[in-house]
């Protein structure tokens, strides 16, 4: 590996991290900043949850498709369409006089960063043709996604308690701007495979069937949980009749492919809607500040970005099932941990939880990636990886809308009840899906790529 061939990829794939680290940035760095939202916006429980799901809906909807999508026109033009989308989308939320206005906002935020992730990937893979230099550079890439999450609180809480809400959002703009001034002057032109065409239908009814679902979960919606199961009928009759299908059904018949999947939807149900509940006791709730909520949450989120780096090793040897496994059985550990909490109890008393958390989590995104990937053909391991991140992106929508529900406002006496009836039920299902796991896959070999 030589300096000068490391000097060609280094502007591109720095250019590509950029976009990376903005997608989940937004994910961590907006729940600090959910309380002081619901105080100046005057809402709170269930319809401050949308804040969160109306990013995380669209960008789990919309992966497939964007990735099928770039590889039609290219990915340099789903690159750049997706960062001026997020830009745009950002500089709305920013001055969101209502909820609905910030809701819709974060929407677009969602389909931007739809269109922004498989490409900044499939451009550093398409760019770099030496194997050792592109594993390394894929290595940098994933790393981060740590950092992201580690820099969300710190950063929201700054922002938040020294200028306000909108920071979170108006930060991106300058960012945002230097990424697509980069992109365009190195980002490579690429004609695309007019072969391949993105399945319209198939995406148009998964997004309504994500967003009924998550609507009837938030809302208690018959009527959306009636539109729910219509649109999975069809979508499931357009996925068997399409040529060229945006999610194979057929991939799902492998039990290692489904279990796997299985694993990654709830890992971030149970995350994401635990971190959205964690967010509000420690600040409406206990009274923290948002930079001492920020500091406070780092416990689960350090981790992350620590333990990863020695996934490959640990999943080589044990096996990709037996990993997830016991991942998922400490990541419920920890979150059982969080029954505890209530307005009064002290901060150390949350920091053990917190930390056990994390450490399951930090061990269970790549095995659960790796698993995936593994139970397909070498052809396919792009589409497993995708739909893996679909899976993910799905659960964090479904499990923020079920926690907000089960919790309700804040200030109502039920909330401590309701945190702690999330967390038991978070814990069992992460509990439930490991011995799934354990059981169904086994020592499956499959270090991350």
């Amino acid at each position: 590996m030589t300096t000068a061939k490391q000097s060609m990829w280094t502007p591109l794939l720095v250019t590509m991290c950029v976009g990376y680290f903005l997608i989940l940035l937004d994910v961590t760095i907006v729940n600090v900043a959910l309380p002081r939202i619901g105080q100046q916006l005057r809402v709170g429980g269930g319809p401050l949850a949308w804040v969160t799901t109306g990013y995380t809906v669209p960008f789990a909807a919309l992966l497939l498709f964007a990735g099928t999508t770039g590889d039609r026109l290219g990915h340099r033009r789903m690159v750049l369409t997706g960062l001026a989308v997020f830009g745009l989308a950002s500089l709305a939320c920013s001055v969101a006089p209502t909820l609905g206005v910030l809701v819709g906002g974060r929407a677009v935020q969602g389909v931007g960063a739809a269109f922004l992730l498989p490409g900044t990937l499939a451009v550093i893979t398409k760019a770099i043709p030496d194997p050792a230099l592109r594993a390394r550079a894929v290595g940098v890439w994933a790393s981060v996604g740590g950092l992201a999450l580690i820099a969300g609180p710190l950063l929201g809480g700054l922002l938040v308690s020294t200028v306000g809400w909108p920071s979170v959002f108006w930060i991106n703009l300058p960012v945002v701007a230097a990424a697509l001034v980069a992109a365009v002057r190195v980002l490579p032109h690429e004609a695309g495979d007019p072969r391949t065409r993105p399945d319209s239908p198939g995406a148009a009814l998964g997004a309504v069937f994500l967003a009924a679902v998550v609507f009837a979960a938030a809302e208690h919606s018959w009527l959306a949980a009636v539109l729910a199961v219509v649109t999975l009928g069809a979508f499931l009759l357009v996925e068997r009749s399409s040529g060229q299908p945006m999610l194979p059904l057929v991939l799902f018949g492998r039990r290692d492919f489904a279990l796997f999947n299985l694993g990654a939807f709830i890992m971030n149900a149970a995350g994401q809607g635990m971190l959205f509940l964690v967010a509000l006791m420690l600040q409406d709730a206990q009274g923290h500040g948002p930079l001492q909520a920020g500091l406070a949450m780092l416990p689960g989120f350090v981790p992350l970005a620590v333990l990863p780096s020695f996934a490959g090793g640990i999943i080589n040897r044990f096996g990709a099932g037996r990993v997830a496994a016991v991942s998922l059985m400490v990541t419920a550990l920890g979150i059982a941990g969080l029954t505890l909490v209530g307005k009064d109890t002290p901060y150390l008393a949350m920091v053990m939880p917190l930390l056990v958390w994390g450490a399951g989590l930090g061990l269970l995104t790549p095995a659960l990636v790796g698993g995936a990937v593994s139970a397909v053909s070498a052809d396919r391991s792009g589409l497993a990886s995708a739909v893996n991140n679909t899976a993910r992106q799905a659960g964090g929508s479904l499990g923020t809308a079920v926690c907000a529900a089960l919790a309700g406002p804040v200030l109502a006496a039920g909330f401590v009840s309701g945190f702690r009836l999330a967390a038991v039920i978070m814990a069992g299902l992460c509990a439930a899906v490991a011995v799934l796991l354990l059981i169904g896959v086994g020592r499956s070999r499959t270090a991350p790529g």
